[in-house]
């Protein structure tokens, strides 16, 4: 059972790094194969089709968002909101490591496949959701110094937003340069909801969202 258990996993572990280096349709079946070290008949056996790995994949990610994204930084950091902000800055720290070659694996198969798979949607956005909670529990965490009026779960929405689009313009341009400015626009949005919250004798607007720079 443990050896059964091991193969299966040798074989999603392959096809997720492989996923993220060469994207899915760049992958083959048999590259999965070379990379996990089984036999043909052992993928085939667990993976019929190549679509099945890959839900098997996006489960993946869903599962292990805690030790995979969330656990290096929290360990380190304890305040909640520059725990979103140190989230942020491991996909700044990928895009340097790999010289703008890697990106949010979510993103960039949900660009990829969400049109040509439309089985796999549900578990991208699956995905899309854990990193919206994660990033809406730490809002939550820090609600008293936010105003009473923001939604936090569309604050986390924004925040995945902006982490996305900067994430794709870096990749473009080859540059960090669109993702900082983008992050430090989005700090910046913080800071204003949080000095508004604090500065009672300032005006407030009522109901607040990410358009209110």
């Amino acid at each position: 059972m443990n050896e059964t258990i091991s193969t299966r996993d040798r074989i999603v572990e392959a096809a997720r790094d492989l996923f993220l280096v060469n994207g899915y349709n760049g992958t083959g079946m048999s590259q999965i194969q070379t990379a996990a070290g089984v036999r043909g008949g052992s993928l085939y056996y667990f993976f019929p089709t190549k679509e099945d790995l890959l839900l098997a994949v996006l489960d993946w990610y869903r599962t292990h968002i805690w030790e995979g994204l969330l656990q290096p930084v929290y360990e380190r950091i304890s305040d909640p909101v520059e725990r979103i902000f140190g989230v942020l800055d491991s996909y700044r720290q990928l895009l340097l490591m790999f010289e703008f070659e890697l990106g949010c694996p979510i993103g960039n198969l949900a660009l990829e496949v969400s049109n040509s798979h439309p089985g796999v949607r549900a578990l991208l956005q699956s995905n899309f959701d854990n990193w919206i909670e994660a990033i809406e529990i730490c809002i939550q965490d820090a609600r008293d110094r936010f105003p009473k009026e923001i939604e936090p779960k569309q604050i986390a929405l924004f925040t995945l937003a902006v982490l996305e689009g900067g994430l794709m313009l870096s990749r473009t341009s080859r540059s960090a340069e669109p993702f900082e400015d983008s992050i430090a626009v989005l700090r910046d949005y913080y800071e204003r909801l949080i000095r508004d919250e604090i500065s009672w004798s300032a005006p407030r607007q009522s109901p607040l969202s990410p358009h209110e720079l």
